[in-house]
């Protein structure tokens, strides 16, 4: 969450926490107060109407104090989420001390050590302030290192002597009156690096303390590094010296031949000599002789706490080579003699021997992975080096250039490498054996790469800085007490004199050591301006370094833009807001935001523009960067067109110094003559001027290939400015530039061009690079003019005036001298009268947020009902007139001849009133408080969670679950979801803009009423008078800020009528979405949200339509409420869940497969992190973030439950869940059959599928009986569970799933059980025990006299009434669509057309074969009569026909019929699109647009269906999708 000093805070209940016991704390100081980041405090809550709900109440923090702080809160004495607070500083300048906004920062890079003497800096700083910059950054002042690398310090706390005379040496004290005398005289800010992470290899402090780097005793894991580093250098200086030439590999590398012999050598003589492994190997022969000794002792004792533990190596942690062991209690309980003779006791031993051989050989394929990567990074380092044509090409491998760059230090006269090695283990030489630092492409920034359990070092990864020593903090001060209170002081220095820092390699700086220095800077510096340059790859992460450690920017860079319209893009992403935004209220939420950014044409440490794109690029790159509304920044040498990079280790020549009177030839010399200095003067200026003026939107207009426009736009004057750049990535002078430049149309007025400026050539001497001034091109310049009228220019050829619409007025530039690297700045105001418009629109919205009263103007002519407050029109509104004003859907508008707006090429209004427009979601007005750790990304988001940079809990636990179904509420609502995210593209805006139709139905609809009604139509009609005056462009924002004012006004006055109590019920009201199961009967309450109903339509509704952000949202939400290895059948708002159904969680796992085969990237979703609710059987709901697992360890928990078999009693049990069941019903079995690897459960008082139809009739005397229960082995769900291990399977032979087995106790023993065999074990026994054989001696058949239809499959087997597995239903069509492979083609077939004649209806399928004793297609759940077999809606599944499985039925015909040969596809084909076109007439028909839950016996409407079902609709989008 990011803040500006002077901001309130608020924390408000989301409906989640709303009457619960929540504290918020915060280590953000009482005023006054010195931060102490461990200390908190607890906020107070304020409940400032006192109503009885939490609606309202929040505590807040008043944000005067600048830094990163943190908050976390709790439910009871629960931790249950928390984040950080940034609050960015206040940056004053000058003698009055004037406050320097952030947007207005223009920063430039000077490298500290070519300014010179000290006595000389003014002279040189003095190009920065007549530039126009208002802040410098130095690179470190401090000592440097050998290597003289601006970022190689060797002493962090002395100046650097250089800046010294022979006879004056200067000091901290006198750079800190410098830095005074910029920031009071100049109005420039000084800001400096602070290095963290290493410190030069020559440091003086670092060899008094070796304990401050990471050597070889405080990191002995290094060794085999080590190792490997001294055996490659040895072999640099062989190659060096021509001892390899005989193998092919010359000093000089030049060809892939070269490359190939060096990989040669390393994996036969390197790799075999220095024998890596054996670091990480244990000794055969002493392990054996301890085994045995240990196993002919007497009285010995086995100890093995885990029987699940299994022999393993345990590492030396010391790196000795074959000084690794095992744990002799596993290997005593593993290896067991089967007496004590000595015959047993040796067999014994081998076997032990044999495992520690095998244990010994992975470590080997281990290490020889890791030699792999290894020898490839040191090939790819060789290439760059020395053959890449972008490469500085060292030419021959020498010392001073060896092969690779070393990765450790050694202040040692060289010996032999197996002397060297013996070194390794002497800690007072060891100490001094010291990694380098430096960086890791593509490495996760929050891991530290030289610590234990990284390989960095070894499979030299590392892109070393040889110059520089990493440096090892440890977790805390006492840690490395010298390094802390020693970099501490550094920072404390740093504060002093500068008034801001930049955290150099601030991503591999680690978190805590960053926090803590910069909590001393801050203590020193209150208001310390913090930037740094991240390379961590993403925006998530970048967001966890801005929040943790207070950076007030990012250092974004044009450089990285490959044309103009890439940097045209960086502008619209950093630069600030759109035009024509939307106002944001004062109290509003927080709303996902990317961190400021210190925008740069080009930092200090990268290739120089002109080298890359051309000199005449310069001016107008640096426009374009300019104009975006955020600090914006260059590098010494940019300016003056040095056409090389200045280099921050090898530069040692002296910045130019400032002389107005110096020609263009004098090298030492710069003034506005000098490259683009006069234009970035002016420039910067503009940038300034504008950020103070509150030009906060921005506007990008590609015109054409290299012309790009940026406009900046003041939202309060409505004043413009357009800067016009044409680029010159390409050098004109020897690439082709049209001369025709497109016409530009700009709206409004030009009032004046601010700037003109053209790169041009002079006659002077061409560049020629000086020996001590770093000088730039001298024939090169700028030829600008300043603050002309548009009469005047040299760049437009003409303008015209021209109209679009009947009130926006547009200017017609037509260009002469738009030469490539040229710009031009008009600033442009409105047309004058709708100036006026716009300013006594202001003027009336002043009455609902002072916002307004900047560009207000007074009115004096305007409607006389203006002259009303608003408030006292709508305070005579009654709560009926208020409804009309309001609410009304499109049926009760329709009783007065009118609507709902439709908005064309997106949707009818919901409502007609206002609701349907603007919505506030009144009681999470700001921060929600919700979840933990911000920084944890993947996770599903749900009611009441945390908005900020939050994660939400996967289950709300007193609300639903989220859902699938949005429908359009209307006007407000839309503008609800719009404002937020200024979304000025949707077709809303759209509409606005391109016409008055909705304004004028706003005002009309109300009008056409009378009393009151009406004149709240007349006062919107007159303030619309003014809107229809003002440019289209701002139409949308204006329309807002009316309507969310009468909204509001509105509201309190309603609010003011009613209670907050439903009167019905007594209790609050919550909204919530969630995935109804069907409407209207399953749209509210308990019976809402079904996990089976979710799974089975999930792939129709989300996956196949690419909702997949929902529907990986419901996957692991669900996934976070497994238990007892079952995911729950009812939600019940997560209060209430059951867990009586055995199929939900196989429908669940079919699920993530589908999602993974169908999602970009799906497959990552199984390492997406799961807040477990019920981590064990028993444990109470937990509140998220206390246990969070990855989804595959979950799956893993599911399959290996039902393995070891579930069986349990429902909570709760009983007649206050179910009045029906009897006691039997509630105790709940599942597991997997040995023999047949068949899931199985239930019993003959329970339905644990979805043919879910308990009796509930006391007269029929079927109370408790359920119709269907289909114990045994169900077939739909031996489908599924088939399908999840072989997907299972799949994934652990492609080592995506880390489970290739499920262990189980079985007989008191460990049993595993493969995916492997499991799955054959379905594939062997489906059909043989599925499958009713045409053949009537068919041996399989167990009750061959219960069969009745020949050529089917049974619909269950082992069920506890054997009739019932025999009976002909739709269920095994499911099998075959998500296992086919367990159906003969022919077989299926046969079934299939079976079904088709028995069971397919003209929507559905008939859950029961007609010819069953027991079929009835007639479903009334309100007949209560004699009959068993129909009282109270018996017959739910025995016959009506239900919509979803036939789709799975279609799906299965067409899978089959392309096994069946092309005729038979063709037929399917015909049948599939047959039946679907019934569903489009149905849905065509339907007033709920959507395809009912059941039909009765032959398509005939039955009253007790859902209208509109999910699983219905999504089947047969399976089915289309399919097709």
């Amino acid at each position: 969450m990011l803040f500006c000093l002077g901001f309130e805070l608020q924390f408000r209940l989301g409906p989640t926490l709303q009457g619960k016991a929540v504290t918020v704390y915060t280590n953000y100081p009482f005023p006054g107060e010195i931060f102490n980041r461990e200390k908190f405090r607890s906020l107070d809550w304020e409940n400032p109407t006192k109503r009885e709900d939490d609606s309202d109440k929040y505590c807040k923090l008043n944000l005067q104090q600048s830094g990163s702080f943190q908050y976390y809160f709790l439910q009871g004495n629960e931790k249950s989420g928390g984040g950080y607070i940034v609050v960015d500083p206040i940056l004053r300048v000058g003698a009055d001390n004037h406050v320097l906004p952030l947007d207005c920062v223009t920063l430039q890079t000077f490298l500290a050590k070519c300014l010179g003497p000290f006595d000389e800096w003014e002279s040189r700083l003095r190009v920065a302030k007549e530039s126009g910059y208002n802040m410098i950054h130095f690179t470190p002042l401090q000592k440097l290192g050998l290597s003289r690398s601006c970022y190689s310090l060797a002493d962090q706390l002395e100046l650097n002597p250089d800046f010294s005379r022979p006879n004056r040496k200067y000091n901290w004290h006198d750079v800190g009156q410098l830095m005074e005398k910029l920031k009071k005289e100049w109005n420039v800010l000084c800001i400096t690096d602070v290095v963290y992470n290493h410190t030069a290899a020559n440091s003086k402090w670092i060899q008094e303390h070796p304990e401050s780097a990471y050597n070889l005793v405080n990191s002995p894991h290094l060794k085999p590094a080590w190792v490997l580093d001294r055996a490659f250098w040895h072999f640099s200086c062989e190659v060096a010296e021509g001892k390899f030439r005989e193998k092919g590999i010359p000093a000089l590398i030049e060809n892939d031949h070269h490359m190939n012999c060096i990989r040669k050598v390393i994996w036969e003589d390197i790799y075999p000599k220095i024998k890596l492994w054996e670091f990480f190997q244990v000794d055969e022969h002493k392990a054996v002789e301890e085994f045995r000794r240990l196993l002919t002792q007497e009285n010995r004792r086995v100890t093995k706490s885990d029987p699940e533990q299994h022999l393993k190596i345990i590492q030396d942690s010391e790196y000795r080579r074959h000084g690794c062991t095992v744990d002799m209690n596993i290997a005593l309980a593993t290896f067991i003699p089967h007496n004590s003779g000595p015959a047993a006791i040796e067999e014994c031993c081998n076997w032990f021997h044999k495992r520690i051989e095998e244990l010994n050989s992975e470590k080997h394929q281990l290490i020889h992975y890791h030699q792999e990567q290894a020898v490839n990074c040191l090939l790819g380092n060789v290439f760059y080096e020395r053959m890449a044509g972008h490469g500085p090409k060292l030419g021959p491998v020498t010392r001073k250039h060896p092969l690779v760059t070393r990765y450790f230090t050694f202040p040692f006269e060289e010996m032999s490498l197996s002397t060297e090695e013996s070194m390794m283990h002497i800690p007072n030489k060891a100490c001094f054996f010291m990694a380098h630092n430096g960086w890791v492409m593509g490495d996760d920034p929050l891991r530290n790469f030289a610590e234990p359990g990284s390989d960095v070092y070894l499979r030299r990864e590392l892109i070393c800085w040889g110059d520089s020593v990493k440096l090892r903090y440890g977790n805390k001060p006492e840690d490395c007490p010298y390094l802390w209170a020693h970099m501490k002081k550094y920072t404390e220095i740093t504060a002093t004199y500068f008034q801001g820092v930049r955290l150099d390699n601030c991503h591999s700086t680690p978190l805590h050591v960053a926090e803590y220095m910069l909590d001393a800077a801050r203590k020193l510096q209150p208001n310390l301006y913090v930037v740094a340059e991240l390379f961590t790859g993403s925006e998530d992460l970048d967001n966890i370094f801005v929040t943790r450690l207070g950076i007030s920017s990012l250092i974004r860079e044009a450089m990285s833009a490959y044309n103009s319209h890439e940097e045209g893009r960086l502008v619209y992403r950093y630069g600030g807001e759109p035009v024509g935004s939307f106002v944001q209220p004062c109290l509003r939420p927080l709303m996902p935001a990317i961190a400021h950014a210190l925008f740069m044409d080009i930092t200090h440490d990268n290739e120089c523009p002109i080298v890359h794109r051309s000199a005449y690029d310069a001016l107008p790159s640096t426009t374009v960067v300019s104009m975006a509304s955020c600090a914006s920044g260059s590098t010494r040498g940019y300016d003056e067109l040095v056409p090389h990079q200045i280099s921050v280790v090898s530069e040692e020549r002296f910045y130019t110094k400032w002389n107005p009177g110096a020609l263009p030839s004098n090298m030492g010399d710069v003034n506005f003559q000098s490259g683009i200095i006069a234009a970035r003067c002016a420039i910067n200026k503009l940038h300034q001027e504008l950020g103070a003026k509150g030009f906060i939107q921005v506007y990008v207009d590609q015109v054409d290939e290299d012309i790009v426009a940026v406009t900046r736009h003041s939202p309060s004057i409505h004043q413009s400015v357009v800067a016009v750049s044409r680029t010159a990535f390409r050098n004109p002078k020897t690439s082709f530039y049209s001369k025709e430049v497109p016409q530009m149309c700009i709206p409004g007025k030009i009032e004046e061009v601010v700037l003109e400026a053209r790169t041009i050539e002079r006659s002077t001497q061409p560049y020629r690079k000086d020996e001590h001034s770093i000088n730039g091109m001298p024939n090169i310049t700028v030829e600008i003019r300043e603050h002309i009228q548009l009469n005047e220019s040299k760049i437009v050829k003409q303008a015209g005036i021209a109209t679009k619409g009947p009130n926006e007025y547009i200017q017609e530039i037509e260009f002469e001298n738009l030469s490539p690297g040229s710009v031009i700045i008009f600033r442009v105001s409105l047309d004058p009268h709708a100036q006026v418009a716009v300013g006594i629109l202001r003027n009336h919205l002043t009455q609902f947020s002072p916002h307004f009263k900047s560009g207000s103007l007074p009115v004096v002519n305007s409607d006389p009902i203006l002259k009303i407050p608003f408030a006292s029109i709508a305070s005579q509104l009654t709560l009926a007139e208020l409804n009309q004003i309001l609410y009304r859907c499109e049926s009760e508008e329709q009783e007065d001849g009118g609507g709902c707006y439709n908005i064309p090429n997106w949707s009818s209004l919901k409502y007609a009133g206002l609701q349907g427009l603007v919505e506030l979601r009144e009681p999470q007005l700001a921060e929600t408080v919700e979840d933990e750790n911000p920084h944890d990304h993947g996770w599903a988001r749900w009611p009441g969670e945390h908005k900020g940079q939050g994660r939400g809990r996967n289950i709300d636990s007193a609300n639903n679950v989220a859902c699938y179904v949005i429908e359009f509420s209307g006007l407000m609502s839309i503008l609800a979801e719009i404002r937020p995210k200024n979304d000025l593209g949707h077709p809303f805006c759209d509409n606005l803009r391109s016409g008055d139709w909705m304004i004028d139905y706003v005002s009309g609809r109300l009008i056409s009423r009378s009393g009151t009604i009406a004149e709240v139509g007349i006062w919107l009609q007159a303030m619309f008078f003014y809107l229809k005056q003002i440019p289209r462009y701002l139409i949308p924002c204006y329309f807002d800020a009316i309507l969310i004012g009468v909204y509001t006004t509105l509201l309190d006055i309603a609010w003011k009528h009613m209670s907050r109590l439903n009167e019905i019920t007594k209790e609050k009201e919550q909204c919530c979405a969630s995935l109804a199961a069907g409407l209207p009967h399953f749209s509210a309450g308990l019976f809402r949200c079904w996990g089976r109903d979710t799974f089975i339509a999930l792939r129709g509704l989300l996956l196949v339509t690419g909702r997949y952000l929902e529907a990986r949202n419901i996957i692991l939400a669900f996934a976070g409420t497994l238990r007892h290895g079952l995911i729950p059948n009812l939600l019940g708002e997560g209060i209430y869940a059951r867990y009586n159904c055995r199929d939900a969680v196989w429908w669940w796992l079919q699920c993530i497969q589908d999602y993974c085969k169908i999602v970009p990237n799906g497959l990552d979703i199984l390492k997406c992190p799961v807040s477990r609710m019920y981590p064990t059987d028993d444990s109470a709901p937990l509140p998220a973030g206390i246990l969070d697992q990855p989804l595959f360890e979950v799956i893993q928990e599911a399959m290996q439950r039902h393995m070891q078999g579930i069986q349990f009693q429902e909570r709760n049990a009983g007649s206050q869940i179910d009045r029906n069941m009897k006691d039997e019903g509630f105790n709940i079995t599942a597991g997997i059959d040995e023999e047949t690897g068949f899931v199985y459960g239930g019993n003959r008082f329970n339905c644990g599928t979805w043919m879910d139809k308990m009796g509930e009739s006391d007269r029929a005397r079927n109370r408790g009986i359920p119709a269907t229960p289909r114990d045994g082995s169900a077939v739909e769900i031996v489908g599924l569970c088939k399908s999840a291990v072989r997907w299972l399977l799949e994934l652990s032979k492609k080592h995506i799933f880390p489970y290739h087995e499920v262990r189980i106790k079985r007989h008191g023993k460990v049993v595993a059980v493969s995916y492997d065999e499991w799955n054959r074990k379905i594939q062997d026994n489906f059909e043989k025990l599925f499958h009713v054989s045409e053949d009537p001696s068919d041996p399989n058949e167990k009750h061959p006299n219960l069969v009745h239809k020949r050529g089917i499959y049974k619909d269950s087997y082992g069920a506890s009434s054997p009739w019932c597995d025999y009976q002909l239903r739709p269920n095994f069509t499911i099998a075959m669509v998500v296992a086919p492979e367990l159906f003969t083609a022919e077989k299926a077939w046969k079934a299939l057309e079976i079904a088709e004649k028995k069971l397919l209806g003209p929507l559905g399928m008939k859950t029961l074969d007609p010819d069953d004793m027991v079929y009835c297609g007639i479903y009334d759940n309100a007949l209560d009569n004699d009959n068993y077999n129909l009282a109270r809606g018996f017959n739910y599944h025995q016959g009506p026909e239900w919509l979803w499985p036939v789709g799975y039925f279609l799906r299965a015909k067409l899978h089959f019929s392309k096994l069946m040969g092309p005729e038979t596809t063709t037929k399917t084909v015909f049948l599939v699109k047959n039946v679907l076109s019934r569903h489009y007439v149905h849905l065509e028909r339907s007033h709920w647009k959507g395809l009912p839950e059941l039909t009765n016996e032959n398509g005939q409407c039955c009253p007790f269906s859902c209208e509109t079902q999910a699983w219905s609709i999504a089947t047969v989008l399976e089915t289309l999708y399919d097709l």
